[in-house]
Parts: structure tokens; C-alpha cells; sequence
């Protein structure tokens, strides 16, 4: 029973002692942070305005990182997000499409989708508005404001939301949310 009392005593003097000692630790530790708040780089400061621009967070920013990253900077780059954002929002049109017109023709629905993938219109003018040219790494040779590379920087964002969400349906209905809402907005979407 003794040896009890004194394991009891011994718990309690130790517990006393060390609550303080934790307690000015993380103090010491809010202080810290407050006084040296880390720094983060340019490219992490644009990752954070874009996902407030397309009203989404990424729960992996890895795959935003990538989306942003040209072939020409690193070979880890937007290629694949890049061609799994082009379907992406090729269904999510094709949908928009069929929903308001069931009776369109193939032809008509193939021209319609082959408008809006061309690289030279809504691909390119709605990356250029969020400013993706600003954001997107690629070398110190390659231009970052070329059609190109802005429109699959556009798409490659697409793939990794759906990548991030694990639904491309929610992907679709973000990029209509970006792009303006409906398969009539758009100088590409013109009948």
C-alpha cells in the first residue's frame, strides 16, 4: 500500500511539474509563430488566389501544383491532368447539349464540341481571364501566355479537381461555374 502512496505522490509531483513546462512551451511556440510567420513561396500565393477565383479548395494542393506545371519545367508536368480535363469538360458540354436538344444531330453535336476544344477560343480566353499564364511554371524558353500552354493549364486544372473530388460530374460543374454557367456563353459555344 505504501509503495501505491508513493507512485500516486511521485505521478502527481511529476504531472505539476511538467503541465507548466508544456504550457510556456506552446506559448513559446505561438510567440514564435507570430514573430516568424512562414513565408510562402509566389507560386503557393497564386495557388491560393486561383482556388478562390474557381470557388473550389483542393484537399491535395499537389494536384493543383501539377496542373500548373508546364512539360517544359518538369518532367512531374500537366500532360495527363491535361487530357482527363479535356474530357471532362467535353462530357460535361456534351451534356449541356443533349440536355437542351435531344434531337441534335451527331454532325452538329461533333461541331459544336470540336468549336469549344479548339485551343484558340474558350479553352485559351477563359484560362487567360483567371490569369493561368501568370501562374503556370514552364521553362525560361517557352512562352507562357501561347494558347498552348495556357488552354492545357485550363484543362490539366479540370483533371485535378476531378482527381481531387473523385467525381468528374462536380469537375464539369465547377469548370461551368468558371466558364460562365451554360453551353450558350462563349464565343465558341455560338450556334
Amino acid at each position: 500500500m505504501n509503495s501505491g502512496r508513493f507512485a500516486f505522490t511521485l505521478s502527481v509531483i511529476l504531472f505539476f511539474t511538467i503541465v507548466p513546462y508544456i504550457q510556456k512551451s506552446h506559448a513559446a511556440n505561438e510567440v514564435h509563430d507570430r514573430i516568424f510567420k512562414p513565408t510562402s513561396s509566389p507560386f503557393s500565393t497564386a495557388l491560393e488566389t486561383l482556388q478562390k477565383q474557381i470557388g473550389y479548395n483542393f484537399q491535395n494542393i499537389g494536384l493543383l501544383r501539377r496542373a500548373m506545371t508546364h512539360g517544359s519545367f518538369s518532367e512531374e508536368n500537366n500532360r495527363a491532368l491535361s487530357i482527363l480535363g479535356g474530357n471532362v469538360i467535353e462530357t460535361s458540354a456534351s451534356l449541356q447539349l443533349l440536355g437542351k436538344d435531344i434531337d441534335i444531330s451527331s454532325k452538329d453535336l461533333n461541331r459544336r464540341l470540336s468549336e469549344f476544344s479548339k485551343v484558340e477560343s474558350s479553352c485559351t480566353s477563359d484560362g487567360l481571364r483567371l490569369g493561368l499564364q501568370k501562374v503556370v511554371r514552364v521553362s525560361p524558353k517557352t512562352n507562357s501566355s501561347t494558347p498552348g500552354v495556357v488552354c492545357s493549364a485550363f484543362r490539366a486544372m479540370f483533371g485535378a479537381i476531378a482527381l481531387d473530388i473523385g467525381k468528374s460530374d462536380d469537375a464539369g460543374n465547377i469548370f461551368w461555374n468558371v466558364h460562365g454557367g451554360d453551353v450558350g456563353v462563349g464565343d465558341a459555344l455560338a450556334w
